[in-house]
């Protein structure tokens, strides 16, 4: 007998796009499925629209407390063994569920890459998941799924506490983070179903760069003690988080190139910058090699 898949939908002020997000889950070809929408308190028309569904879903209508609350409570009304999540502004090609169920072996968490439809620059790609990377190397290279590209066991949720309802941003890699912590047994599938769409500048995440910085720092610090006090941590992990942390200075730069400076010598002090990758170009390598961090930076602001 297949599973029961709760599908759990925060919404709000989704209007624009939880039709359409509703309809990807309902038409999920995986026979086992509820679905929950938990409103989070909209204002606009999401509430109406998501009456119209009627008997189709079980709607939720609550105050406004955070999509990590309404979460929450998906998780704590759902009859399924599994639990997929997905923002209101997102959506599922029909066969998510089920192709990540046929392409991944026994686990509590099953992962795949998502379509990334960026709407404001008109493009779509697939998320970067590197499988020679362990899924430390994965989590350090923030290439974990967004929300959309897992499929939880219910029980491994519950037994790391759900998500974290004051958790400000980076709340997926977060709750990835505990999981790791906590022992659940995760399975690559390597299909991407999952579409996240990024279509405002003013998402939770893309906002206040300066905010990811910091709680994405933390989360790093986090996960490296933990490995380290296992003797998990390897170099392998060391030039994954270095190089995540080089990209985390330059991003600094852009808004306060002093602040940068700072933190990229502190996490150089720890052996901890390693300047490589798409953030490191060959022009921009070159004069840091010679000049060092704050020169290249300024250079690069001249040049931009």
């Amino acid at each position: 007998m297949k599973p029961t898949v709760t599908i759990g939908i925060p919404c709000y002020n989704a209007g624009r796009w939880i039709e359409s997000c509703v309809r990807s889950a309902l038409a999920q070809d995986w026979p086992e499925k509820e679905l929950i929408v938990v409103d989070d308190g909209s204002t606009d028309a999401s509430l109406e629209i998501l009456r119209g569904f009627s008997s189709d879903i079980r709607l939720v209508e609550g105050g406004h407390r955070g999509s990590n609350h309404a979460r929450n409570e998906v998780l704590r009304l759902a009859r399924g063994e599994w639990v997929q999540f997905l923002d209101a502004d997102d959506y599922l090609q029909p066969e998510k569920i089920s192709h990540q169920f046929a392409e991944a072996p026994e686990a509590e968490a099953i992962y795949s890459p998502v379509w990334i439809e960026d709407a404001i620059n008109n493009s779509r790609e697939v998320s970067a998941i590197d499988p020679l990377f362990d899924i430390y190397q994965q989590w350090l290279a923030w290439q974990m799924p967004q929300t959309g590209g897992c499929l939880w066991r219910k029980s491994a949720l519950e037994k790391i506490g759900g998500w974290n309802e004051a958790q400000p941003c980076c709340q997926e890699h977060e709750l990835y983070l505990r999981a790791l912590k906590g022992g659940v047994r995760f399975s690559f599938a390597p299909t991407p179903n999952a579409v996240y769409r990024i279509w405002s500048e003013e998402t939770l995440c893309r906002r206040d760069p300066r905010q990811v910085v910091s709680v994405k720092t933390a989360l790093m610090e986090d996960l490296q003690t933990w490995m380290s006090g296992l003797g998990l941590w390897q170099q392998r992990h060391i030039d994954t988080a270095a190089q995540a942390f080089f990209e985390m200075s330059r991003t600094l730069a852009k808004f306060d190139l002093a602040e940068a400076t700072v933190y990229h010598a502190a996490h150089k002090r720890d052996n901890l910058i390693n300047a490589t990758g798409p953030a490191a170009p060959a022009a921009y390598r070159l004069i840091y090699n010679v000049l060092g961090f704050f020169s290249a930076e300024k250079i690069a602001r001249i040049l931009r």
